[in-house]
């Protein structure tokens, strides 16, 4: 029986999905299904690993029940996944020590805080291109081990097992035999040397992590294992991909000049750079990027920590939107934005900013602000952040970006994508398929496994559905921006102690 379908597993920040993907690189069935959000205290943020697990499996074999496949349809497993966020577990028992500690949380600040004041920085960054700061693994993995009762001396004996997410599916899918991961999810850790792509003994030492728990690194597109759970027994596992990592693949953004930002619960606008390190100087991250072989390739990254997630926060929180497709009408009810501006820095700012202890702020309310002048304010934060991270991103270059393309569950709001556009000075490509996070690790699996021949396959699949282009000029632009960067001084004024 021909395999003709490639699955891909996309656990994200807020949900679980399971996707399907045809030999053209169609989207032929998902599913879907939310899990809990948990904020013991102020600035943390956790999930249930189990709950993941329970989601990501329940919607794998949906997907192929609703569309009346079984195991022998799938030529392979593609995993894609939240970066950063942390698990530990038993390797004997499989029960996760704590909930995962998850991207967004700041609990770990003070670590870094104290390895910054011990003038460690600047090596965590040579080595890792990545910055000291609560959004990584490292810490949080750090934090876990100091203050989870017992779970230090397990980790000495062997006892227990490290993971982010990928590696977390990837230890139930394969009932526990296997413990790896990928370069893109490893470069996320604060523990991994980008440039030999080794786990690196120096840094593990200064953050106190015994080499056991860690699992073993193997490219993006590589033959993982075999599925061994019921329903999927036998699908060869031939990809694992951090998320943005994946989407900057699915997008078919293979060589230096192309970029994309993915619109998600944050942002993250990524840009290849090649097969070299090239160490920013204006606050962006140098991570790993997607390869099939052992030849290390390189992006340049901006993460912004709150994207999509501030429209969930006016629907969910306070009760403006009723579902957050309503956004855009709203949004465009008014001319503009009210004069206000809303920083959504609901767990600090991320790049170019970087500020851990920064938190939301709404500036320039009047009695005259109304709830659609607060949604469009909303939409238009998520496109001046972006646009932060693009200015930074062309001086790093010295090449202004020619075009964006776009991604994630936002970049279909047409409002925001005309807005980015306008802002940033450059056409916005929205494919057919947005779903490109699972598209990539599809592409991932389906290249190691043959099912595709080679990338320029998939370039030729690429296709766009609609085009922005910039409808104001480049001084309206900078006016607009005038009154962001206001909003962004008050914003990091309020952290200031």
């Amino acid at each position: 029986m021909p395999r003709d379908y490639i699955l891909a597993l996309d656990q994200g920040t807020t949900s679980s999905r399971a996707l399907l993907f045809d030999r053209e690189g169609h989207q032929i069935g998902i599913e879907q299904r939310e899990f809990s959000q948990h904020f013991p205290e102020d600035g943390w943020v956790e999930h249930d690993a189990n709950q993941i697990w329970a989601t990501q499996s329940a919607v794998a074999i949906e997907v192929l029940s609703r569309n009346q496949m079984d195991a022998e349809d799938i030529a392979a497993i593609g995993i894609a996944n939240q970066r950063e966020t942390t698990v530990l577990w038993h390797r004997t028992t499989g029960q996760p020590l704590h909930r995962a500690i998850v991207w967004q949380d700041r609990r770990t600040a003070g670590i870094c805080q104290n390895l910054r004041a011990a003038g460690l920085e600047a090596k965590f960054q040579e080595k890792t291109g990545l910055r000291l700061d609560p959004y990584f693994s490292g810490t949080k993995l750090k934090w876990l081990l100091d203050n989870v009762p017992g779970a230090r001396a397990q980790a000495e004996r062997g006892e227990i097992a490290f993971g982010t997410i990928d590696s977390w599916i990837l230890w139930n899918l394969t009932r526990g035999r296997i413990h790896k991961t990928d370069s893109t999810n490893a470069s996320r850790t604060l523990l991994y040397n980008i440039h030999d792509g080794q786990w690196d003994a120096e840094l593990l030492s200064i953050l106190n992590i015994p080499e056991t728990v860690l699992p073993e690194v193997h490219p993006s597109g590589h033959f993982f294992g075999e599925a061994a759970r019921a329903g999927l027994e036998g699908i060869p596992v031939a990809a694992m991909a951090g998320d943005q990592q994946a989407a900057l693949f699915g997008q078919a953004c293979f060589v230096p000049g192309q970029a994309k930002n993915t619109y998600g619960t944050g942002c993250f606008l990524l840009r290849p750079i090649g097969s070299k390190p090239s160490p920013s100087r204006h606050n962006l991250l140098t991570t790993l990027a997607c390869t099939t072989s052992d030849h290390l390739a390189y992006a340049t990254e901006g993460s912004v920590f709150i994207g999509g997630a501030v429209i969930q926060w006016l629907r969910d929180s306070l009760g403006l939107l009723k579902d957050a497709s309503q956004s855009a009408a709203l949004a465009q009810s008014v001319p503009d934005s009210g004069g206000i501006h809303l920083v959504p820095a609901f767990s600090g700012l991320g790049a170019p900013h970087w500020d851990p202890e920064a938190r939301g702020t709404l500036c320039g309310i009047t009695r005259g602000t109304s709830a659609a002048h607060l949604v469009r304010a909303a939409l238009e934060a998520i496109a001046f952040q972006s646009a932060d991270v693009l200015r930074a991103m062309d001086a790093d270059h010295g090449i202004p970006l020619a075009e964006l393309r776009v991604d994630g569950g936002a970049s279909r709001n047409d409002f925001l994508m005309q807005f980015q556009s306008n802002l940033m000075q450059v056409p916005v490509l929205r494919p057919e398929i947005t779903e490109t996070t699972a598209l990539g690790v599809a592409y991932l699996a389906g290249l190691t496994t043959g099912f595709w021949k080679d990338p320029s396959t998939l370039v030729q699949q690429w296709r766009v559905e609609k085009r922005f282009e910039p409808m104001i000029s480049a001084d309206q632009a900078d006016t607009l921006s005038d009154g962001w960067r206001r909003a962004l001084h008050a914003t990091k004024a309020w952290s200031e102690k």
